[in-house]
């Protein structure tokens, strides 16, 4: 081997940097769960909207204001906070792979795939990072949504034994779930592993094209943004902040995302919280007997709240990762360039020593 050709583990050592980009998982992770606690009450409320029609049947069901109400009343601040942590948690695995992910397979698909850069990249990529991050999100979410629509031990009761006389015989919810352990054990115990991943497809069917239009929806913005720019100031040095563009953009991005795919939400929710008693078989089903009693309205139920959710969620998990970007990124690489000018000083060194 030529003594001025790389070494083997160089080159694939080069080739991983490439396209792994690690800080990402990082910055994604802390980005995620930081938008999760921040508005983790909306998504209370949206859960608990969504899951009326098995809960009390699908009359009389309550609007959004008469929710919170409700919620207030019968558990105080602290029913907005039920299920937090598992939320929290399953934010973490998605934020990291999300944004993990869509860099890395972006900067792949860009170099191995050039025909596919642009849109489909982004697309491609920010559906790949969530299908990863489900295999933790899912479980978390099941035991989140079912603390959700439980709220205090005396509602839960109070809510079973309502419903005790229309129920059909050996018809059953689940316990009350104090915490996030308990919760997760007792679901194992009753269903197994197929408990925890309830819904697991639909959480698919929502998710993949949920992750895949926000992000193609917020790179085409930061593109019209930049053209924007270029027309509006041709000559100027002016530029945007990264994190307003990140809260701003990434905004409108979550939230357009957001109400395309409010009726794939419904259907999994549904799917998730009603338990061992199955009212629904199949995702099909489920569309079925959802569109037959309750038509559009059902269908596209919660989705005020969801998109009250997703909009400042998205906006504040986009500008927490540019603000991390711009503020730790180029750190990291600034100290990235200073190790790989060492090595190679030291190679040289090692060459000139061996001739």
């Amino acid at each position: 081997m030529n003594k001025s050709e790389p070494k083997p583990s160089a080159l694939l050592l080069s080739s991983h940097n490439q396209f792994f980009v690690w800080r990402e998982f990082v910055f994604g992770a802390i980005a995620g769960a930081f938008g999760e606690g921040a508005l983790h009450p909306i998504d209370t409320i949206k859960t608990r909207i969504q899951s009326q029609a098995i809960l009390s049947g699908s009359q009389n069901q309550k609007s959004i204001l008469q929710m919170v109400r409700a919620v207030w009343a019968s558990d105080g601040l602290r029913g907005f906070y039920r299920g937090i942590g598992p939320g929290v948690t399953g934010s973490l695995a998605t934020g990291a792979t999300y944004f993990g992910v869509i860099e890395s397979t972006k900067k792949w698909i860009e170099v191995s795939h050039p025909s596919l850069e642009g849109h489909w990249a982004h697309f491609i990529a920010g559906a790949v990072g969530d299908t990863l991050g489900s295999v933790i999100y899912v479980p978390c979410e099941v035991i989140k949504q079912r603390m959700q629509i439980q709220g205090t031990r005396k509602y839960w009761s109070s809510i079973m034994l309502k419903n005790s006389n229309q129920l059909k015989p050996g018809f059953q919810m689940y316990g009350y779930y104090p915490g996030m352990l308990q919760a997760g054990c007792s679901i194992w115990k009753e269903q197994g592993l197929r408990g925890l991943y309830t819904g697991y497809w639909s959480t698919l069917a929502r998710d993949v094209p949920f992750a895949g239009l926000m992000v193609t929806f917020y790179e085409a913005l930061k593109d019209l943004s930049d053209f924007g720019k270029q027309k509006l100031f041709p000559h100027s040095n002016y530029t945007v902040n990264s994190s307003m563009e990140g809260l701003l953009l990434g905004g409108l991005a979550g939230g357009f995302a957001a109400y395309l795919t409010t009726p794939l939400d419904v259907i999994k929710t549904r799917l998730q919280v009603q338990g061992t008693a199955t009212r629904y078989s199949s995702w099909l089903d489920a569309v079925y007997r959802i569109w037959l009693a309750e038509g559009a309205k059902g269908m596209f139920r919660g989705s005020v709240p969801r998109i009250t959710w997703y909009i400042p969620a998205s906006a504040l998990t986009f500008m927490t990762v540019e603000f991390l970007r711009q503020n730790f990124g180029q750190k990291l690489n600034d100290n990235s360039n200073f190790k790989e000018i060492s090595s190679i000083s030291i190679e040289k060194k090692e060459f000139q020593e061996a001739s």
